[in-house]
């Protein structure tokens, strides 16, 4: 057997372990952005806050090699890791679990110095040895960009309900984000729709909004490309710094957000 057909073989096993650990979960969606900075894993946060609230078991997958940010937004500081017949539990937060690549590195501040093969691997091992059993919705957080990262997850999770697209109004995200949603479209999965976040900031006070990266982006957007607009986030200033729970106001989003991605539909 030559080095090439081992290693198509190999792949297609590890699909086959892929799609056995994550056959028991109900519903993935994934989460992804054109560019780093647009609040994609702030989003990502709410959204699991916001279904939690209507009862449902939520798990982040923290796919970010480079910037596993999910840990620290959740002020998990040190996560004991446990196995259950030889697969990892996901950490649990607040009522939501969470697995991340920084739950395995020496230190928060350790660098991932890889290049693609390795960390195409790193992510299809994780994808295979997680114990997702008993998940109603996974929210995959996504790498930023078109890039080997991205297009793993995308490629190797079976099954994917579809895609949700985090942009803010500003000229560079949006430019940046057409291709993130043209990469989803080349490789058919569904696009759920857009999320238009840092929308505007409102005035404590007299309850202005300030339109700071621009307006409309996000409508603009789903109207070219046909899709969704599934609704705006302000810029929440109080997720600056990480909460000992997420906090979050998640009215802000479960009445109009959960509902435009079709809750209903998870039932």
């Amino acid at each position: 057997m030559d080095e090439e057909h081992a290693q198509k073989l190999a792949i297609m096993k590890q699909d086959m372990e892929i799609a056995n650990a994550m056959s028991n979960i109900k519903h993935k969606i994934v989460v992804m952005s054109g560019k780093g900075g647009v609040g994609k894993t702030t989003v990502t946060i709410k959204l699991a806050e916001a279904f939690k609230q209507e009862d449902y078991k939520v798990c982040i997958l923290d796919a970010d090699l480079h910037g596993p940010n999910v840990p620290k937004m959740m002020n998990i500081k040190k996560a004991d890791i446990t196995l259950t017949e030889n697969k990892i539990n996901p950490v649990t937060k607040a009522g939501i679990g969470v697995v991340s690549i920084e739950f395995f590195l020496p230190s928060e501040d350790s660098p991932i110095i890889w290049r693609g093969p390795r960390k195409t691997g790193a992510i299809r091992q994780l994808l295979a040895d997680v114990n997702w059993d008993n998940i109603d919705i996974l929210l995959v957080d996504n790498p930023p960009g078109t890039g080997d990262e991205p297009l793993t997850v995308l490629q190797s999770i079976p099954n994917i309900d579809g895609v949700i697209i985090i942009t803010t109004p500003h000229d560079v995200s949006l430019h940046d984000v057409k291709k993130c949603i043209n990469m989803v479209k080349e490789l058919k999965i569904p696009i759920i729709g857009i999320i238009e976040n840092m929308s505007y900031i409102q005035c404590p006070k007299c309850g202005e909004k300030l339109f700071v990266f621009g307006k409309n982006g996000g409508r603009l957007l789903a109207e070219e490309f046909g899709l969704s607009l599934l609704g705006r986030i302000p810029l929440d200033t109080s997720m600056g710094k990480s909460k000992e729970t997420p906090t979050i106001d998640s009215s802000r989003i479960s009445e109009n957000i959960i509902k435009n991605i079709g809750i209903g539909g998870f039932k």
